[in-house]
């Protein structure tokens, strides 16, 4: 991936639109807030740009029981149906630091709608209160929980996928390796602008570093809370990318789900997220990868003012679908 000299360029008009108004607002940015303070933000902006929440026949709040006896929360949305449906455990974005079931209920609620399927949403732990491995342990112990109480919910366990957008894409992709390694089988792992690298060195990290509303300082801020130690970086749990095991070795993908990845193209993690398309495609696994031309990260949260959120959806809830069967 190639520097650009004037990368604002390559942004949408209605993207831009959305990020003078972002800068016009002049709110304090991310890194300067406390963690409290941080998430209550997020929470108090996620809804502006985002679509009105689609009304569904079925949502249900969930506690699932996470391997230490933490009581984690979740929520159920499902369409209207005769059969047991289908389900996308869903893991929100936010750097492992914000973010919550309340902030990506829009999404959620219009995946399962346009998808037909059940989608099963966690507020899985976050930092700093709960360090990394907390968030991948609580995702993995959903999965697993999730499977074995599938027809007590009237869900269909034999079809289950995972999926996240940014630090819930890379807890969605290491969900995805865990249970390859469990044998326990999954239809889909959907990425939305997954972090999968260690190290924030790519060209697209440079190039978009600034401006394009995940910023540098912010990715730095996040793991700053989340990581115990800079060895936390180099773990697979936390970079499925390029992270090892504790033998010192790169985690083989074949075998994986197959993947749907859908990338923005002005967007810091977008190398990260095509080179780990490569790899699973190296290992024999079948990959569909959008970039969305012109939009940044998070992107897929404002669908009231871009129009590729939309497309992203609905060719997301086109990948489930087929992967459902």
């Amino acid at each position: 991936m190639s520097h650009h000299p004037n990368p604002r360029s390559l942004l949408t008009a209605q993207m831009r639109g959305v990020l003078d108004r972002i800068a016009r607002a002049g709110h304090p940015p991310m890194h300067a807030l406390s963690p409290d303070q941080a998430k209550r933000a997020y929470e108090v902006g996620a809804g502006v740009l985002d679509i009105p929440p689609h009304k569904l026949a079925r949502v249900e709040d969930l506690v699932i029981p996470a391997r230490d006896g933490f009581q984690v929360p979740a929520r159920l949305y499902a369409p209207a149906s005769e059969q047991p449906l289908p389900v996308l455990m869903y893991l929100h974005g936010g750097g492992f630091t914000v973010g919550s079931v309340a902030t990506h209920e829009p999404l959620c609620r219009h995946l399962a709608h346009l998808a037909h399927c059940a989608v099963v949403s966690v507020d899985y732990r976050l930092a700093p209160d709960w360090k990394f491995p907390t968030a991948v342990h609580d995702a993995w112990d959903s999965l697993v929980w999730l499977r074995e109480c599938a027809a007590e919910l009237r869900l269909d366990g034999s079809r289950l996928a995972v999926g996240g957008d940014s630090a819930g894409g890379t807890l969605a992709a290491v969900t995805a390796i865990a249970a390859r390694d469990a044998g326990l089988p999954l239809s889909l792992q959907l990425l939305f602008y997954p972090g999968t690298a260690g190290h924030q060195n790519t060209p697209s990290h440079k190039t978009f570093a600034d401006g394009f509303l995940l910023e540098e300082p912010h990715i730095s801020y996040f793991f700053g809370y989340y990581l115990r130690s800079v060895a936390d970086r180099d773990d697979w749990r936390f970079a499925p990318l390029d992270g090892v095991d504790e033998h010192g070795h790169v985690r083989e993908l074949d075998g994986v789900a197959p993947a749907w990845i859908g990338l923005a193209e002005c967007d810091c993690l977008t190398d990260e997220g095509v080179m780990y398309g490569d790899r699973l495609r190296l290992a024999g696994v079948p990959v569909d990868l959008e970039i969305y031309a012109g939009v940044v990260h998070g992107f897929i949260q404002f669908g009231r003012a871009i129009p590729e959120a939309l497309r992203a959806h609905n060719d997301a809830a086109r990948a489930l679908r087929h992967a459902f069967g």
